[in-house]
């Protein structure tokens, strides 16, 4: 699965967020960015799906009618979902090759 195919589904850019070395510019540390960034998109995907399920909710109640805003809710909140498993999966990925260089 390729990351960048997921991240521009679902509109996010961060290419204005990094150097020509990669490095988000900050004054805190790299791995320290690092964590910010993942705890914001952990954060960005639980009120995407919170979003969706309140959609949800108030088509099953009636109170509204609006099929096309329940499913962009629901794709939204699915894309996010896939990006965020995507980066994990990179992230453990990574640190299982870090490991392996220590072994």
């Amino acid at each position: 699965m390729n990351i960048d195919e997921i991240a521009k589904a679902a509109g996010v850019d961060w290419s204005n967020q990094l150097t020509s070395s990669g490095v988000h510019k900050s004054n805190g540390t790299a791995f320290e960015d690092l964590l910010d960034s993942a705890m914001n998109m952990i954060q960005e995907t639980d009120a995407l799906q919170k979003d969706a399920q309140q959609a949800e909710i108030n088509f099953e109640l009636g109170y509204t009618d609006n099929t096309n805003e329940l499913a962009i809710a629901q794709q939204k909140a699915n894309i996010a979902l896939q990006y965020t498993v995507a980066v994990r999966d990179k992230l453990v990925e990574a640190y299982r090759e870090i490991m392996q260089m220590t072994v």
